[in-house]
């Protein structure tokens, strides 16, 4: 059996799997979680990063507001389901993620300075202060991911390289920093496979410490004669050189199927952004942007998403 290397959550949100379903990862039947009816001035809630904080979690949402500026909130929760969102901007931006290193909660995301979209990154102990560091990637990156630990004594941030544009340039990297401030020794990590995330691949949670590697879901988008389709996928990264892939599955493990994710201001999107690990049982709980609309919870474990990956190895 395939188990996580972390802590126990015995307050994970969590749903069992529906009798006779045949996929590794199964969907919340009361999603969406959070809409964009949660906050009065929302024109949509979805990208969004959750983490353990306090006897419940805290959370980092994307809030696009109704001039459709980019914008991050905080919010909290008893249960993982039902949130309180603060209706403060902490930053401009979007699609945050977050994880918590030696008492310090950290969030990246996509920065928007004059010159085109950054990696910014900023640490806070209460979810109501933050410190602000330097941009970990100049002039253009997405998909900002940090590991939840040093890696020997380095840190380590997932990101896609790409210009100004929406698409070009599809691979994921992956960059170290002694100190959360200086960043570099690029390494190659994947590109695009298959055709369902032939066009571009970007990190997705902050990756999961299991004895098998880290464990990176990703989101894979495929252009069709009707725009993109985002989907989810999964990779397993080496534990001490995670550049290096050991194990990855060649289909994707949820794709766009129920309403909230086929109709919205981007149809046909499932952006996974945040997972919830319980050691002591191997589930997991995974926070996901719907349409570019709302937030939706998908649940799996993982041994059934190991083994899933390792029946469609195509490393």
């Amino acid at each position: 059996m395939s188990k996580i290397l972390g802590s126990p959550l015995k307050n994970i949100p969590w749903q069992d799997k529906p009798a006779g379903y045949p996929y590794p990862v199964w969907r919340y039947t009361g999603n969406p979680v959070i809409t964009r009816d949660d906050l009065y001035f929302a024109n949509s809630i979805f990208n969004s990063a959750v983490v353990p904080f306090q006897d419940g979690f805290a959370g980092v949402f994307r809030v696009d507001t109704r001039t459709r500026d980019h914008t991050l909130v905080t919010g909290f929760s008893k249960d993982g389901i039902k949130w309180a969102l603060n209706d403060k901007v902490i930053f401009p931006g979007y699609d945050p993620r977050l994880c918590e290193i030696d008492g310090k909660y950290w969030l990246s995301w996509v920065n928007l300075p004059p010159h085109g979209s950054t990696i910014g990154i900023a640490y806070t102990t209460d979810f109501e202060t933050w410190t602000q560091l330097e941009d970990a990637c100049y002039p253009v990156a997405r998909n900002g991911v940090l590991f939840p630990r040093k890696i020997g004594d380095e840190y380590m941030l997932l990101i896609r390289p790409c210009d100004r544009g929406h698409t070009p340039w599809g691979d994921i990297f992956i960059q170290r920093s002694p100190d959360m401030t200086y960043w570099g020794k690029y390494r190659f990590v994947m590109q695009p496979e298959k055709n369902w995330e032939r066009t571009k691949i970007g990190a997705g949670p902050t990756p999961i410490e299991t004895d098998e590697g880290w464990l990176m879901f990703y989101h894979g988008v495929l252009t069709s004669c009707n725009g993109f389709t985002y989907a989810m996928g999964a990779a397993i990264l080496d534990r001490d050189e995670p550049w290096k892939v050991l194990h990855r599955s060649g289909a994707f493990l949820l794709a766009p199927h129920e309403q909230y994710e086929l109709v919205g201001d981007v149809p046909n999107v499932v952006f996974p952004c945040a997972a919830l690990t319980d050691a002591e049982t191997g589930r997991i709980a995974i926070y996901y942007g719907g349409a570019d609309t709302v937030v939706g919870l998908a649940f799996t474990t993982v041994d059934e998403t190991v083994k899933y990956i390792m029946e469609n190895d195509i490393v």
